[in-house]
């Protein structure tokens, strides 16, 4: 039985949610490897719209397993929030479907303040972070210092590790940034204690669940986070992400050695977006900018920010098939692209007279990269009802098989709308 892992090729917020969503059919568990909630997934089911931060997309169905995996970090109310949301809205949640890796990092309010104290004192050169304490928490996991699900729910541990923190995390609030923003506010503690018990009998050894799924044959869909570009190792450094949403990551972000990954979807929107800070080499500021942002419905699921938009970028999504060994991509919202003249796409750099196939390692080089263009025609047609390629405008279909042709990887998906019906299958990665 294939195994099939979901990423972002660009600078997240590519539409990842509705694949996975659709893609949990053909799975029986589903497990997010790596983030935190400063990512969101928007998923519409009917009428009905869900954002999720933490929890895995597959929570929608009622008989698949959700997983958790250490790679991601874990603000404990915001996953308690979340969990009672779902379960308001008929989401029946319990511990048969939902498992939080016992070894995952938990984020603490102390986090937070030091996020923002952080950009605050960066001024114009702030990250453009969510402000959410996810790379504080990364760096207290990798200082050895971190505070785990299995520290959490061990009250003595977790108070003796927690108030050591706290010390420190003042002194360096007060003392190095100059800040008076509190590392607790009255009341969170009791409140961390509480979630604590609540959340308790969702602990669970994910690497050993996932080994005993595979072990039964069953189907396995990794879910990431963010995109290849906000890679922390391989993105546009500083301006990232503090962990690893490449396919790699995986292994070390569930637990599971390489040769259970079977399949690598990428997740590749029609055009590009970015939220925050950061070179992005095809932003538009201009009318068709707008008109993206706005067919688009460009916002943040998570902070509400509106996302920068601009055109597709193959530079971007060619070091997204190398970095994370694509086999198949998914484009996502290329209904957005209706209505447009002229659809461009960019296929490589130009940087002091040279050309460019991939992104640079340096940002100031990236910030003096050149787009180069190539123009396609668009189409009017609204293709919101289409279900089958041969019935897209022939505008689209070459602009789709351009792309493939560019980033030298087939697509298996198309979406046209929000809804899960509003897709094209052209191959699904679990019948591999």
């Amino acid at each position: 039985m294939p195994n099939v892992v979901v990423v972002g090729t660009q600078w997240g917020d590519e539409g990842k949610g509705k694949v996975v969503d659709l893609l949990t059919e053909h799975a029986d568990l589903i497990v997010r490897f790596q983030g935190g909630n400063n990512a969101g997934h928007t998923l519409r089911v009917g009428e009905e719209q869900y954002i999720l931060h933490i929890v895995p997309s597959g929570i929608l169905y009622e008989d698949k397993s959700c997983l958790v995996g250490n790679g991601v970090v874990i603000d404990p109310l915001v996953l308690l929030q979340e969990i009672r949301g779902l379960k308001e809205r008929g989401i029946d949640i319990h511990t048969r479907r939902l498992g939080i890796s016992a070894r995952a990092h938990m984020i603490m309010p102390y986090h937070r303040a030091l996020d923002a104290a952080r950009e605050q004192a960066k001024g114009d050169t702030k990250i453009g972070t969510t402000g959410r304490g996810i790379g504080p928490c990364y760096e207290d996991k990798a200082g050895r210092r971190g505070i785990r699900f299995i520290d959490f729910v061990d009250e003595q541990r977790f108070l003796s590790v927690y108030r050591s923190n706290l010390e420190e995390k003042r002194k360096i609030l007060t003392q190095v940034l100059g800040s008076d923003l509190p590392v607790e506010e009255p009341g969170e503690l009791d409140a961390l204690l509480a979630s604590a018990r609540e959340l308790a009998p969702y602990l669970a050894d994910v690497s050993v669940e996932i080994k005993e799924a595979l072990g039964m044959k069953k189907n396995v869909l990794f879910e990431g986070a963010q995109g290849t570009q906000l890679d922390i190792d391989h993105g546009t450094y500083p301006y990232v992400t503090s962990s690893n949403p490449v396919a790699g990551s995986v292994c070390t972000g569930a637990g599971i050695g390489p040769k259970h990954i079977h399949f690598v979807l990428g997740i590749v929107k029609a055009y590009a977006t970015r939220v925050g800070g950061g070179a992005f080499p095809t932003e538009l500021t201009d009318a068709v900018g707008d008109h993206l942002q706005s067919q688009g419905a460009e916002f943040g699921a998570t902070t509400g920010r509106k996302r920068r938009c601009g055109w597709q970028d193959l530079v971007v999504l060619r070091d997204a098939v190398r970095l994370n060994g694509l086999q198949g991509l998914a484009v996502t919202k290329l209904d957005v692209l209706s209505g447009l003249d002229t659809i461009r796409v960019c296929t490589s750099y130009e940087c002091k007279g040279k050309k460019l196939d991939s992104m640079p390692p340096s940002l100031e080089m990236v910030e003096q990269c050149r787009p180069v263009y190539e123009d396609h025609a668009g189409w009017k047609e609204d293709i919101g009802e289409v279900r089958e390629f041969s019935d897209l405008p022939d505008a689209a279909k070459k602009y789709l098989r351009r792309i493939e042709e560019l980033a030298g990887t087939p697509i298996s998906l198309i979406s046209v709308g929000a809804s899960r019906d509003q897709t094209i299958t052209l191959q699904n990665p679990f019948s591999i």
